[in-house]
């Protein structure tokens, strides 16, 4: 097995992500959420409190992407800065209500999508394949470098697919 086959683990592993994520961008859009938005709601309530210098580290984006999202969803009522406690130069973000409770509907939407996807499984087969791909997961993580804290354990390379 080869790199020009499409059973290749890389080009599957890939396109099992790519079709994921394109799956569940069309589920979450009809909540009215981009995946911008979706993937802001994800990673604050993973992470409440993080700063927009570890937002935009956990979406892969430069700073001055990340604060012009962070602005516009500020200013439609997702989100919210509060001064750090300690350092008055940072502002960390929190979910206002109204974002929680979309996240709540987009958690339902995520878990039908994951239920969907893995429909052709049983539950011993779905089990070793959560067991198998979390120590691919942690293997990555320390090829990369990663502890784990940036992205709510997703490894921080630039340029790798957003999910």
């Amino acid at each position: 097995m080869g790199p020009n086959d499409d059973d290749y683990i890389g080009y599957l592993l890939s396109d099992v992500a790519r079709l994921m994520r394109t799956v569940f961008d069309r589920r979450v859009r009809e909540l009215g959420l981009t995946r911008g938005q979706w993937l802001v709601l994800s990673r604050l309530s993973r992470r409440p409190g993080a700063s927009q210098t570890e937002l935009a580290d956990m979406l892969e984006l430069d700073r001055a992407s990340a604060g012009r999202m962070i602005d516009r969803m500020e200013n439609g009522g997702w989100l919210e800065r509060r001064p750090d406690p300690v350092d008055r130069r940072i502002k960390r973000l929190h979910l206002t209500a109204h974002a929680r409770g979309m996240h709540a509907s987009m958690w339902k939407l995520a878990e039908a999508t994951v239920n969907d996807a893995l429909k052709p499984l049983s539950n011993k087969e779905r089990n070793e394949f959560t067991r198998m791909a979390a120590a691919v997961k942690r293997r990555l993580q320390v090829l990369a470098g990663d502890d784990g804290s940036a992205g709510g354990g997703e490894p921080r390379t630039r340029g790798a697919a957003a999910s």
